[in-house]
């Protein structure tokens, strides 16, 4: 493919990178609406919270373990051949879970799901960042970002609307056809390309970084489970999964090819923005994760209803992310990224007004509230690390975005999970005394559950009910604060840390950069 035929078809040549990160971010937020049914043992699997947590963290801890080293790859063997590969092994994961016979079998498709999406994700940046000259890139890295306010909005809805009319795993099947399509387009219209001098892989940190958040994962999980964080099976995973973490980052900041490069972190500015990122995801991840149990067990909506009450969210981020950078412009990243999180802050100390009865409006303006907030952080706080660091590494930079995101969201759905989990069986302990030993399990593990042994008891279940709402509402209060808290700290880094106001820079005689390129041509 020709040079200019690349530039005539780089708008095309967009979209179909961006129908490939939509499947990605579609993938999760359908997740999320199906999550209730999943549990369900007549309708879905009969999936514990925990297994439920794991369904999700299976797929963000291998994708963020991988993100790296599916970069290098794309580097050396060609983006584009990496990219379809990516894209197949999405659409047979996506098979696998959709007809999981069990909980377990569901987690390890999701987790060669997320062996899928690492491999797609890094691909989509590094293809446009090629494809496209310097005076339009920031406009296409703009509607590739905004696939993700799309999924947002859509992936909810579609899930609702799907299982409104078939079973649960058609939230995964659906996945297949739009692969299929994106790689006949990918095939046609992408260009190959890749890195002539690429960096050496690192499969050692690669798989010290992945067994330690998946131990430390699990550690965390279990403390929610067992409801005592001080026995051996809680303490003993938390601290292995933190001893290999802290000896991956001594790994990775002497060998010469690091898979994640800790010396990055040396950077104050940089530090701080990725802080803001993680910690910012960390809390929506988690509170996401408990509110979609609120909407269909305690409220009784159906998952399209449920899919619709996310809708503010994306709205505000599709307003406000647009407008982010004009704000950044006039204020200064530092301000901005900080009213953000305050905003966010705001929105999880307003789950405090969200009760069993409060009317349904309260929980939209919460949710919008939060959406304007994230939008205004992701912007600053993504421009001030690539800003941080010299243009040649720009790569590293988005990864390091990437990453920090992904792990975030696996450590606020285990942590901010775990928490719901704790004072929600704590609450409920004395109403389940009276039951069998597997009725009291199943209705102790989530409200899910506790519906489900409560209709199957039928007038007898009825005192049930009530407590544990209460209980699931105390236990959202609850983890809300403390993602509210952990929003805050993260408003008072970035107010410390990051810098303000920017010169501007003409995009028009910005340099091609130093890594040199060559396509498929």
């Amino acid at each position: 493919m020709e040079s200019e035929t690349v530039q005539r078809r780089r708008w095309y040549i967009l979209g179909v990178l961006t129908m490939s990160l939509l499947v990605v971010v579609l993938d999760n937020t359908i997740l999320n609406v199906a999550l209730k049914t999943i549990a369900d043992p007549q309708k879905g699997l009969g999936a514990t919270q925990s297994q439920l947590e794991w369904s999700i963290n299976s797929y963000t801890l291998v994708f963020a373990g991988l993100l790296f080293t599916f970069g290098v790859l794309g580097d050396r063997m060609g983006r584009k051949r990496v990219l379809i590969g990516g894209m197949a092994v999405f659409a047979v994961a996506s098979l696998l879970s959709a007809y999981a016979q069990s909980p377990a079998q569901l987690i390890w498709a999701r987790a060669l799901m997320g062996l899928g999406g690492a491999a797609v994700m890094p691909q989509t940046l590094s293809i446009i960042t090629n494809v496209f000259e310097p005076h339009e890139r920031p406009r296409a890295i703009g509607i590739w970002a905004g696939a993700v306010g799309l999924g947002v909005a859509i992936g909810p809805l579609t899930g609702g609307l799907l299982l409104a009319h078939f079973w649960w795993g058609s939230v995964f099947l659906i996945n297949v056809p739009v692969i299929i399509a994106g790689v006949v387009l990918m095939a046609y219209l992408v260009p190959e390309s890749r890195n002539p001098l690429p960096g050496r892989l690192d499969p050692g940190g690669v798989l010290l970084s992945v067994v330690g958040l998946v131990v430390l994962s699990y550690g965390i999980i279990q403390g929610g489970e067992k409801g005592d964080w001080l026995t051996p099976a809680v303490v003993g995973p938390i601290a292995a999964g933190a001893a290999v973490l802290a000896l991956f980052a001594w790994h990775e900041s002497r060998t010469a090819s690091p898979a994640f490069d800790v010396r990055l972190f040396g950077d104050a500015r940089m530090s701080a923005a990725v802080a803001a990122i993680a910690l910012c995801f960390f809390a929506a991840a988690g509170v996401f994760f408990f509110t979609n149990f609120y909407m269909q067990s305690v409220r009784g909506l159906t998952p399209l209803q449920s899919g619709a009450m996310v809708l503010p969210f994306a709205v505000a981020q599709l307003i406000f992310s647009t407008r982010s950078a004009a704000m950044v412009h006039r204020y200064g990243a530092k301000a901005v990224c900080t009213v953000g999180l305050l905003l966010v802050t705001a929105a999880l100390a307003g789950y405090q007004f969200v009760g069993v009865d409060t009317p349904l409006w309260v929980l939209c303006v919460v949710f919008f509230l939060q959406g304007a907030g994230m939008a205004n952080v992701m912007p600053p706080a993504t421009e001030s690390v690539m800003s941080a660091l010299p243009r040649e590494r720009a790569g590293a930079g988005s990864a390091i975005n990437n990453t920090a995101r992904q792990v975030a969201v696996a450590m606020g759905v285990a942590v901010l999970g775990s928490v719901v989990a704790s004072v929600y069986r704590g609450d409920l302990h004395q109403n389940l005394a009276a039951l069998p030993p597997g009725p009291r399990q199943a209705a102790g593990e989530s409200i899910a559950g506790a519906h489900a042994v409560a209709a199957r008891m039928g007038d007898a279940g009825h005192s049930l009910v009530g407590p544990a709402d209460a209980a699931f509402v105390h236990a959202m209060h609850t983890a809300a604060i403390a993602a509210a808290v952990v929003a805050f700290l993260a408003s008072m880094v970035v107010l410390k840390w990051m810098p303000g106001r920017a010169p501007a820079v003409d995009s028009q005689t910005e340099p091609r950069g130093s890594e040199q390129e060559t396509a498929g041509v």
